[in-house]
Parts: structure tokens; sequence; C-alpha cells
């Protein structure tokens, strides 16, 4: 299903059609049956311990994953902020939003869109932790992907029938 794209600055070819950001915690629940129903689907989808090789640079393969997918479906649960892994792949993701015209689908898993939006209660707490090891312009960059990413349409999982 890969093909090409064009934006103003450059032409890129899509080597998967997804790209699925999430924490670990949802990895043999949600995650495993989303990925799993999206492959049954025909979609060619990236997640990080089906594609990753073995003693290869795991940040350097993440984001040429995200750069070459279609669309980044983020699977926000309450630990995601913990990960400054997920952070990161936060920013790259507008990123690619910005200037591939990517498309970014958010999945808000047992946590309130606002909560992600306003760095509230875990993500809250989460960023407070963060502030411990990095600057104020790093922390400032992930909370800015977090809003921005939060105001995007996307599915919030408590209220849907059967979650």
């Amino acid at each position: 299903m890969a093909s090409s794209s064009s934006s103003s600055s450059s032409t890129i070819t899509w080597v998967y059609d997804v790209f699925l950001s999430f924490r670990g915690e949802t990895r043999k629940s949600f995650t495993d049956h989303l990925y799993e129903d999206l492959r049954r689907a025909g979609v060619n989808i990236f997640r990080d311990n089906e594609e990753i090789r073995k003693g290869e640079n795991i940040s350097d393969e993440l984001l040429k994953a995200i750069e070459g997918s279609k669309i980044s479906i983020i699977v926000f649960s309450k630990t995601y902020a913990q990960s400054t892994w997920c952070l990161d792949e936060l920013v790259k993701i507008l990123d690619c939003k910005k200037n591939y015209q990517q498309m970014v689908l958010p999945i808000f898993y047992n946590v309130d869109p606002s909560e992600v939006r306003k760095q509230t209660g875990e993500f809250g707490k989460a960023l407070t932790q963060h502030r411990q090891q990095f600057d104020d312009r790093k922390i400032d960059e992930w909370k800015v992907a977090l809003t921005t990413v939060a105001d995007l349409s996307g599915w919030d999982l408590k209220m849907m029938t059967n979650g």
C-alpha cells in the first residue's frame, strides 16, 4: 500500500500506512487488538517490537518509521507522558504532520482528552518529574505537542460502547 505524496518542501515515499505510538501498558490489551485488526484489514503498520531489527539504533529506526508513515495513531493512556520516548515520538509526529501532511489520529484510552490537553492528572505529574532531567524548552515542546494532538478530532474510548 506504499505510495508517494507531495508537499511544497519535498516528496516522500510511504513505507508504512500507519505508525502506532503507545505506552507499553496497553501492549497486551487494546494496542495488540488494534494492531491485529488493522493488519487483518491489509494495513501496513509499524509497531516497535515487530519492525526494529536487533542491533539497530531504536531512536533512528523510530524516527524513520514515523517519517515513512502516512498516518500516525497515538494511543494516549495514563502513563503515556511518563515515557520520554513517547513524548519525543509525539513531537516528531507533529513535525511530519506539518511538513508531509501526515494524518494524526489520537485515541484516548482510559484517559480524558482534557487531561492530555491541559497536562493535568498523570500527564501533569509526569511532566513535573521530567523537569528534574530536562530544560524548560524541552518540557514546553512536549506540552505544545500534547495540547496540539489532544485538540485534534479523535476517539475517547470512555465515551464509546465497549471502549
